[in-house]
């Protein structure tokens, strides 16, 4: 539980109650924000330009990989990953708790396969990389990848495997954290079309709903890849967060003999397996804009890079396909903090890592709204990085 002190800097109202705070955005950041909000006994309305949910949360694959994922130049996001990863079983508990929907944690662990000699000279020099920074990541051979995984290709080299790295299912995340913070007196406003911040005498004071002014202590923008669109923002304060396409496909196994049980990664797609019998098959990255367009050479690379690994997939039916819009940042790690208009905190840019850290970011925004602390894991992602320096814009030193 977040406590916060006796008066911090949103703490405004005659009453001394909590702030009061509107949220833009209803995906799993925005909801989780709200809901934790909300349990300290804020006062929290959400507001949405659709439906809550149905956004790149919607969308994604559910993976919470901060191992395997972890790529040279991606250091400095370690310390963010890896804790929100070891607060996901306990977050999975309390949400399920209070909403009394499932979220499905699968903890299996996740492979990532080479299915030729050049893929595993490359996992192998990514083991060593990834040992280096003290990730519990091992080394399985041929045989023992077969032997845990039959289906897969009969000439797979051998794999990356982190017991660490588990799964949820993003769609029902969404579900539980709509009704735990309805639960908790989150107020949600659905279908609200463009909904802009209100700015008065220098501060966030709220947000304008078509001609109706919703005032708030302070306002969380957790829009992901809309968060830059938001009406009213002024330039700066506002997020460079660019929409990342991603098409993704669903197949239906048999749920009495699943072909995968883990999570794995062909040197072309993702493929999740979910309890039901759906596998899940990701994701291209497209820079296209907010172009939602299922296209054939997408669809074809999911399904080729699936079937090269997974040859069984051929005989099982699509069931869904679908295009997603990741919120990436510059340097595509989350924008989580203070955004340099009083009342306005950031909570957006997660790219890939949305579903991944939730948790952690609920929890930081929340103790940031509540006490005005920033935890140290958000300082290196606070939005303040991306101010231009003197050198950068031709002024004088």
């Amino acid at each position: 539980m977040i406590h916060a002190p006796a008066s911090h800097p949103f703490s405004v109202s005659q009453s001394g109650a909590r702030p009061s705070v509107a949220i833009i955005g209803a995906g799993c950041i925005g909801l989780a924000v709200a809901w934790r909000l909300a349990s300290a006994g804020c006062r929290v309305d959400v507001f949405e330009r659709g439906e809550a949910g149905r956004g790149a949360t919607h969308a994604a694959g559910g993976m919470l990989a901060a191992c395997v994922e972890t790529e040279p130049g991606e250091e400095g996001l370690l310390p963010l990953t890896r804790a929100s990863q070891a607060l996901w079983p306990g977050f999975a508990r309390d949400l399920e708790a209070a909403s009394g929907l499932p979220v499905d944690l699968r903890t299996d662990g996740t492979m990532v396969i080479a299915l030729t000699a050049d893929d595993a000279a490359k996992l192998r020099f990514l083991h060593g990389f990834q040992r280096d920074l003290g990730l519990p990541v091992e080394w399985l051979g041929g045989a023992e990848v077969r032997r845990r995984e039959p289906f897969l290709q009969p000439g797979v080299a051998g794999a990356l495997f982190c017991a660490d790295d588990h799964q949820v299912d993003n769609r029902k995340l969404a579900a539980s954290l709509r009704r735990a913070a309805g639960a908790a007196g989150v107020r949600l406003h659905e279908h609200c079309g463009e909904v802009a911040l209100a700015v008065e005498g220098g501060r966030a004071a709220g947000l304008l709903v078509g001609d109706v002014l919703h005032r708030a202590d302070c306002v969380v923008l957790a829009a992901g890849a809309w968060a830059a669109g938001v009406p009213g923002l002024p330039d700066a304060a506002r997020p460079p967060v660019r929409p990342v396409k991603g098409q993704m496909i669903c197949v239906r196994m048999d749920p009495r003999l699943p072909l995968l049980r883990h999570v794995v990664w062909t040197p072309g797609t993702y493929l999740i397996p979910r309890l039901d019998g759906r596998l899940l098959i990701g994701a291209t990255t497209e820079e296209r804009g907010f172009d939602e367009r299922l296209t054939a050479g997408g669809q074809l690379a999911l399904l080729d890079g699936a079937w090269r690994a997974l040859p069984g997939i051929a005989e099982l039916p699509i069931e869904e396909a679908w295009a997603g819009f990741r919120p990436g940042s510059r340097d595509d790690a989350p924008i989580l903090g203070e955004s340099g208009l009083p009342g306005l905190i950031h909570a957006t840019g997660h790219h890939r890592n949305g579903i991944l850290l939730t948790p952690v970011t609920a929890d930081g925004i929340a103790r940031l709204v509540l006490t005005g602390e920033t935890d140290p894991l958000l300082r290196p992602f606070g939005p303040g990085r991306f101010a231009r320096r003197p050198a950068e814009t031709g002024a004088a030193a």
